[in-house]
């Protein structure tokens, strides 16, 4: 992308160009240019108030003038001179939901004139691809209509970018699509045997190595207590393994493992009815983990990276895990389940110590794991807990780069008490003080051979209700993550 497209913008082969208009004060370079070329309509149109430049505020012309043919979009900024993240992305969305309307193939973004706070020009050119390309996202497949509503920018030109911060931005995009995408997918759809075949596409298509664990070899390993959760489903579990290695061939991986409880009833604990439709949304960290493995695979960094996913469906029937029941864990704790729809942290602990065998530099999971963390910080911030602190500041720069909110809970010992169990080593959960801090507790007794963090999404990886959908999150945060592992 030449840093002077701008400058010659009329001969622009773009469908449509975007240019920022603040609410006062003189007009960004890129943005005066285009009102010098356009017999000064833009500064009609703001002094008339017929176009303001409120926040998210558009306008799109037609055209502008003879000689200046191609549609302009026109997008208020407000009166700040550098905008917050979360004030971007309401311009952001508002130019996607434009481009939405009416689709372009070729789109010219005058970005220059968008100033974040405390942000260099290549992460404000990753932000923009990221956030513009998931105002695209559709979710497709279950209605009539669902081939016009795709929406494809074939070329995205960003004044001043440079390739790399445009790759990451994308590649953000793609990966938290297709976290989406799994995400809102009915339970009937996405089961455990879905992600497992998801896995063995992404083989194919990206060229990493897969291994996914059944009951049998689950058993054979002693897995019990995630074997325990899917026990009462007709649809068999699985532990999935993709090996991302973009590294030295000696090199320890870092390793993400994502929550894939496919549909959670509650099993014997059974939920309410109401809203349980929204449990199809209890993969959102298996889901998370998959949209990081694209992302990784399409940006190609050299670090080796390795995806876990504990997938299961909790279900209640005649096999089904029981409260009171003691099952044993492959690390040889054993686990009184005082309630069975406290399952995530029984599939995880599993899994976390099935890790150990690839010696990880670092592992960080992410679930839907407590009501309790939404309590506490609702639909923000994620939680985050670690055991280490290099990790706990690796996610939190990840996180501000990102613009992926988190925040650090605590992990003290003195909540270790609450799981205590009269009839084995711990029990499930820890009554109703801290939930999100115990379960995280819980967690912490089967990662202490390696540096690990915990990041509970059940706050931010979907909303429910009327907008009721899948927010892909933390997709970015965890690219960020990984890439800043990259030699």
């Amino acid at each position: 992308m030449n840093t002077t497209l701008f400058d010659r913008v009329s001969t622009v082969e773009a469908d449509l160009v975007v240019v920022f208009v603040p609410s006062e004060g003189a007009f960004p370079e890129s943005t005066a240019w285009v009102d010098d070329n356009a017999d000064g309509q833009l500064s009609q149109l703001r002094e008339s108030n017929v176009f303001k430049g409120g926040l998210a505020q558009t306008l799109l012309l037609p055209s502008v003038t003879q000689d200046f043919a191609q549609p302009v979009l026109l997008v208020g900024t407000g009166k700040e001179s550098e905008l917050s993240d979360m004030q971007a992305r309401k311009v952001i969305a508002a130019v996607a939901a434009q481009i939405k309307s009416l689709p372009y193939a070729t789109v010219a973004l005058a970005s220059r004139a968008l100033v974040l706070k405390q942000r260099s020009q290549s992460e404000v050119t990753a932000l923009i691809a990221q956030w513009l390309n998931e105002g695209f996202y559709n979710f497709l497949g279950f209605k009539q209509d669902d081939a016009e509503k795709s929406t494809k920018v074939e070329n995205l030109l960003i004044e001043g970018a440079d390739e790399a911060a445009l790759a990451i931005g994308t590649s953000t995009a793609n990966g938290s699509a297709f976290a989406r995408q799994l995400g809102n997918l009915p339970g009937n759809v996405c089961t455990p045997n879905y992600l497992a075949s998801k896995a063995q596409h992404f083989g194919e298509e990206y060229g990493i190595d897969i291994e996914l664990l059944d009951e049998t070899k689950m058993d054979e390993l002693g897995m019990h207590c995630l074997l325990s959760v899917g026990r009462g489903s007709d649809q068999p579990s699985y532990l999935i393994v993709m090996h991302y290695r973009g590294g030295e061939a000696n090199e320890a991986p870092h390793v993400l493992l994502g929550k894939g409880i496919t549909f959670d009833t509650g099993g014997i604990s059974l939920k309410p009815g109401q809203k349980m439709d929204e449990m199809k949304y209890d993969m959102c960290g298996a889901a998370s983990v998959f949209g990081t493995m694209k992302a990784i695979c399409e940006l190609k960094p050299k670090l080796n990276f390795t995806a876990v996913v504990a997938a299961a469906e909790n279900m209640p029937s005649a096999r089904a895990t029981k409260p009171g029941d003691i099952v044993k864990t492959m690390s040889g704790q054993t686990v009184e389940v005082l309630n069975t729809d406290a399952e995530g942290r029984l599939v995880l602990c599993d899994a976390l110590t099935y890790i150990e065998r690839f010696k990880p530099k670092s592992v960080v999971d992410i679930a839907t794991l407590t009501g309790a963390c939404v309590v506490a910080l609702g639909s923000v911030n994620s939680g985050m807990y670690a055991n280490d602190d290099a990790v706990a500041e690796s996610l939190k720069d990840a996180s501000q780069i990102s613009a992926d909110k988190i925040w650090q809970m605590p992990l003290n010992e003195e909540y270790q008490q609450q799981l205590d169990s009269n009839f084995a080593d711990i029990a499930n959960i820890g009554g109703p003080e801290a939930g999100s801090v115990t379960a995280a507790c819980f967690l912490s007794r089967f990662t202490k051979a390696y540096p690990w963090a915990h990041l509970d999404i059940a706050g931010t990886a979907w909303a429910g209700g009327g907008s009721k959908g899948a927010s892909g999150r933390p997709v970015a945060l965890l690219t960020r993550y990984l890439l800043a592992k990259a030699n």
